[in-house]
């Protein structure tokens, strides 16, 4: 009883000791509300008090609530401080880019953000409007910004929101320029907030400048630039922001490459935080496309593309061949990925095409075949733009959760404007041909096997579930998987939570999500295709992969 007593007291005194240098009126009256509760919101406390916020995979990302282990204005006016102080200490000089989405407390996040840049006298650049990541991205290159700073939680949930940072070229390096941040960067930042002292002490200067639209315009030009101009341009697309912010630039991308306008799912056209049509605002979860498609029937799309909120993903949703009874699919990421890097090389695309370790083997199998360069990173584009140190220069990367990069020069990070245009060009390329995505897939499937890739994956509410299975499947390793025996089997640690396991025909990759509270398993098979027949060899893989999924999923005791 004692020692409860204790712990309420300690909790009341971080509270208060927070409430005394929030700068957030609103932020203050939820946290004396959660005190008010004591002892019944006790748990509720110590949650919002059990540490802060982290730069993971995606920078900080967290809940909208009161408390350092959450997104407020007290974390966000730190989290500048800390940036700009260590941007000053590393001798960058130039302006601080910031833009913003459309969730809730973004615009109020990015402006703190730019009175912190200019009360320590460096130059503050914000974006007109809630705009798609890619065109922060964009801009820090185009402007020539020391930093970048895009407030976003890309597909989490709308009670959640974000602050990634991307660096210029002189801190960031030719491979780095424009891109997130990776080690020791990101330890060097979070060091730096640590060390920001009162919030009353850091000073505020004018909210900078507001850029015009022509920055937009500059972003829209140069991704026209990355497909033919000359194509085929005859395509049918129905298109869904899903509540974000990428329709305004989606459309005006494709109108001025020459291709009809899309049409847009009409309750999911406009930015809204609340995401009040869908579960999940990420493409990804089940029924979050359903709108989508429904467009895409009711118009007689030849095609579906669907962004996240923050328009740096893409999702290309396909009808399906006449027969098969099912309608419309969504293809997979690597579906999509190797589409793509397919697209380039006929293209004449030269330099070094790039995935991650959870990605399909297949563009390694077609990197191979084809005498292309090929790396392969840990998860996340911050890694991904850097493959294979620069030489020769990247050509292409991709990863399997719908993130492409197919123009490097134009934006060094995912961009689901760009992959949208170019999927669109390949479409429109093929139907001129009578012939479709799906079509390009059984080629390549013909050409280098079935890899059917698929995901397990458990979302959780206490994270040591994720920490109680890793430590499980560490312990006791699979030695066969599908009844072959495991030829290699890899543990990442200290470098990243990660085991790896394969066999003749078969991986497994596992580790816990770096921006949700998730723990992924990803699974491929492949499975030869004899005599031409694709089918059949699909229908194989697919129930290997059905009977490797209930494997790992019993080693990880899920």
């Amino acid at each position: 009883m004692a020692a409860e007593s204790t712990d309420l007291d300690r909790m009341r005194d971080q509270a208060r000791r927070w409430l005394d240098d929030d700068p957030d009126p609103a932020s203050r009256d939820e946290l004396r509300a959660v005190l008010d509760r004591l002892p019944a919101s006790a748990p509720e406390l110590a949650d919002r008090f059990a540490g802060p916020l982290t730069f993971g995979t995606a920078g900080l990302r967290g809940p909208l609530r009161a408390g350092p282990n959450g997104m407020n204005l007290a974390v966000v006016t730190r989290a500048a401080a800390g940036l700009v102080g260590w941007l000053a200490a590393e001798g960058g000089e130039g302006p601080l880019v910031i833009g913003y989405d459309a969730r809730h407390g973004s615009r109020e996040f990015a402006e703190r953000t730019a009175q912190v840049a200019t009360g320590a006298g460096r130059p503050a650049l914000l974006l007109p409007r809630p705009l798609p990541t890619p065109v922060l991205a964009y801009a820090v290159r185009k402007l020539g910004g020391v930093a970048g700073v895009m407030v976003t939680a890309s597909h989490n949930p709308p009670q959640d929101n974000g602050y990634k940072v991307y660096l210029g070229a002189q801190l960031g390096g030719a491979l780095g320029a424009g891109a997130q941040i990776v080690p020791p960067a990101d330890a060097g930042i979070e060091a730096a907030i640590r060390a920001v002292g009162p919030l009353a002490q850091v000073p505020l200067g004018p909210p900078g400048q507001v850029l015009g639209d022509d920055l937009v315009a500059a972003y829209v030009e140069r991704a026209v630039a990355v497909i033919a101009p000359d194509g085929p341009r005859d395509l049918r697309v129905a298109y869904t922001p899903l509540h974000g912010v990428g329709a305004a630039v989606l459309t005006a991308a494709f109108a001025r490459a020459g291709f009809p306008t899309p049409g847009v799912v009409p309750d999911q056209a406009e930015p809204d935080p609340a995401f009040p049509t869908v579960s999940f605002p990420n493409p990804e979860e089940p029924g979050a496309v359903d709108r989508l498609v429904a467009l895409a029937q009711s118009t007689d799309a030849d095609l579906a593309i669907a962004n996240d909120p923050d328009a740096d993903r893409c999702a290309v949703v396909v009808r399906e061949p006449a027969g098969t009874g099912t309608g419309w699919r969504m293809l997979r990421g690597d579906e999509v990925g190797v589409l793509l890097a397919d697209h380039l090389m006929r293209r004449g695309v030269d330099g070094l095409y790039a995935t991650t370790i959870v990605s399909s083997s297949l563009l390694r199998a077609m990197c191979t075949a084809r005498g292309r360069a090929y790396d392969e990173t840990l998860t996340g584009f911050k890694w991904i733009v850097r493959a294979g140190g620069g030489t020769p220069p990247l050509a292409y990367g991709y990863e399997e959760a719908l993130g492409y990069c197919v123009a490097p020069d134009h934006v060094r990070d995912k961009d689901g404007i760009t992959a949208a245009l170019t999927v669109a060009e390949l479409a429109a390329g093929l139907k001129a041909q009578g012939r479709t995505l799906t079509d390009r897939l059984d080629e390549l499937a013909a050409e280098f096997g079935v890899h059917h890739t698929d995901q397990l994956s458990v979302r959780v509410d206490d994270l040591r579930i994720i920490a109680d299975a890793m430590a499980r499947v560490r312990a006791a390793t699979p030695t066969t998987l599908l009844g072959a025996p495991v030829t290699e089997a890899q543990d990442l640690l200290p470098d990243a939570d990660v085991v790896i396991l394969r066999t003749a025909a078969a991986r497994v990759v596992i580790r816990p999500s770096g921006t949700e509270p998730k723990l992924k398993a990803y699974l491929e098979v492949v499975e030869p295709v004899a005599e031409g027949d694709v089918p059949a060899a699909r229908t194989r893989a697919a129930a290997a992969l059905t009977t490797l999924r209930g494997e790992v999923a019993t080693a990880l005791g899920i």
